[in-house]
């Protein structure tokens, strides 16, 4: 219904500006016509006149279509989204040739309408354009949020949720109850989240409101809008509600990061707020005051939604699709069961210092990581710079789109790229911190993620812990064969069904 509104409002419009912008589009377009002449693009499929691709693009599963599209058109492949151009880089290949030899060049990002509006007109640091704030609040936050030693430090807390978890479970198994894991992994990682950040437990936060405002955000982070690709047409998002529901959906946020900065600088604070990330960036903000960048309160809130949203959703897709993988696989499973148990013994529990050991976890992972990337499509990127990319030249304010899913399934970096096998990672050095550009899942460059460390963290310690637990298996009735893998659609690649297993807790004292 939706769709069939906007492209009747589209045309209305665009009957209505047709003429007016007739000669002005004509007499750009010959000036176009001369420049695009001496450069040599991508090749790429035909846009319609003004909507360019637009008509084709699939916004449930984009990364699909784009890697079919890819298929036919090669691995740098050019694309108009409206007044948008637009690249999309489907091969290790031409992603190291992008994002390692012309990082600069690509460190952009577009100015959307949502990205605007979720990180404070650009004062975070995933969403805002490449400029000197930018550099300063990532060259903090990697310094005094997510290095090493903070992560390390939020030890306790992931040591907590997840024994909670486990016993939580342990209920369960003993009555022979189904366990969701897509609701438990979830319900985990914003656990961790809202203490590790907030200095709060999950449902001190008002859960529901927390969900509801992060299941909104995931939506419209990927919803068109009008105003983002016919700027003189922008109007239209207001009258299909779109431009409503995003600030609304701004406006709860800004309530639920303003009510925990107030609760932090209540001198009685409890003590569970002293040394959580909005703690940090509270004593960031009066340490920076003198400084020429200075740490504003909407940097503080930009920064709060990147942990907020990148934070929870990504962690528990990869902990879902872990397990699917295995439970389709359980020989696999079964591999890394005896290696964790084995390693712990009767010691009843995995904790992070167990977790070097486990190098066939690892290994699984990383396989997860590049068959179910979180983010199978990249949080598209836009050229400062004009350069130019096996052969091709890319012009300046080109939007890019690294199809990380693509990128995993590459026939000429990985052999049998669509079978899961994490044997391939054993004695391999590739990892997937953005050095090895067939596996970017958190991205690479000025670009990368940089709560890496703390999304693996939870990851490895909540997966040890279940396949040392518990064994695994299907509800009565149903085989592997019957476990989809379908995504719902949004920024992470969650599964679109939950994951429900029954386990039968381990007795390791035998």
């Amino acid at each position: 219904m939706f769709n069939t509104m906007y492209f009747l409002l589209l045309a209305l419009s665009f009957s209505i500006i047709f003429l007016f912008n007739l000669f002005r589009t004509k007499q750009s377009n010959n000036n176009r016509s001369n420049t695009t002449a001496r450069l040599r693009l991508p090749p790429g499929p035909k846009g319609l006149p003004l909507i360019g691709n637009l008509h084709e693009f699939e916004p449930t599963q984009p990364h699909l279509w784009l890697y079919r599209l890819s298929k036919k058109y090669g691995p740098l492949m050019r694309l108009k989204f409206g007044c948008r151009p637009a690249i999309v880089i489907s091969s290790a290949r031409v992603a190291k040739l992008a994002l390692k030899n012309n990082d600069l060049a690509f460190s952009g990002r577009p100015s959307l309408i949502s990205f605007q509006k979720y990180s404070y007109d650009g004062r975070d640091i995933t969403l805002s354009s490449y400029n000197e704030t930018w550099r300063e609040m990532r060259k903090l936050s990697l310094m005094h949020l997510f290095s090493v030693k903070q992560v390390v430090s939020f030890r306790p807390i992931r040591k907590d949720e997840v024994s909670t978890m486990i016993q939580e479970m342990n209920e369960k198994s003993g009555s022979s109850q189904v366990i969701n894991l897509s609701r438990a992994a979830f319900f985990l990682t914003n656990r961790i989240i809202s203490r590790a950040g907030f200095g709060k437990k999950y449902d001190e936060m008002g859960k529901r409101r927390f969900d509801k405002c992060l299941k909104e955000a995931q939506e419209l982070g990927v919803a068109f809008f009008f105003g983002d690709y016919f700027p003189s047409l922008g109007w239209i998002d207001n009258l299909t509600g779109m431009k409503s529901r995003l600030d609304n959906n701004c406006r709860d946020l800004d309530n639920i990061y303003q009510e925990t900065i107030d609760d932090h600088l209540d001198p009685n604070r409890p003590e569970s707020m002293r040394g959580d990330i909005l703690d940090l960036l509270i004593q960031l903000k009066h340490k920076q005051q003198a400084s020429p960048v200075p740490v504003e309160w909407e940097n503080v809130k930009g920064i709060l939604m990147n942990v907020f949203i990148a934070g929870t959703d990504t962690s528990a897709s990869l902990i879902v699709w872990v397990m699917t993988a295995l439970i389709k696989k359980p020989e696999v499973m079964k591999k890394a069961q005896e290696e964790v148990r084995n390693a712990l013994g009767n010691k009843g529990t995995v904790d992070e210092d167990d977790i070097p050991n486990l190098t066939y976890l690892k290994a699984i992972i990383k396989e997860a990581l590049r068959l179910f990337p979180p983010t199978p499509l990249s949080v598209p990127r836009e050229t400062i710079q004009k350069c130019t990319v096996d052969g091709y030249e890319i012009p300046e304010k080109t939007m890019v789109y690294v199809n990380v899913h693509a990128i995993g399934l590459d026939p000429e970096y990985w052999e049998n790229p669509t079978e899961f096998s994490p044997d391939r990672f054993l004695n391999s050095t590739i990892d997937y911190r953005g050095h090895d550009f067939g596996l970017l899942p958190f991205g690479s460059g000025r670009r990368g993620c940089p709560g890496i460390n703390f999304g693996i963290a939870t990851v490895e310690l909540a997966l040890a812990n279940l396949l040392y637990s518990f064994d695994w298996e299907l509800p009565s009735g149903m085989k592997k064969e019957d476990i989809d893998m379908e995504m719902s659609p949004g920024i992470t690649s969650h599964k679109k069904n939950d994951l429900c297993l029954l386990a039968k807790r381990y007795e390791y004292n035998n």
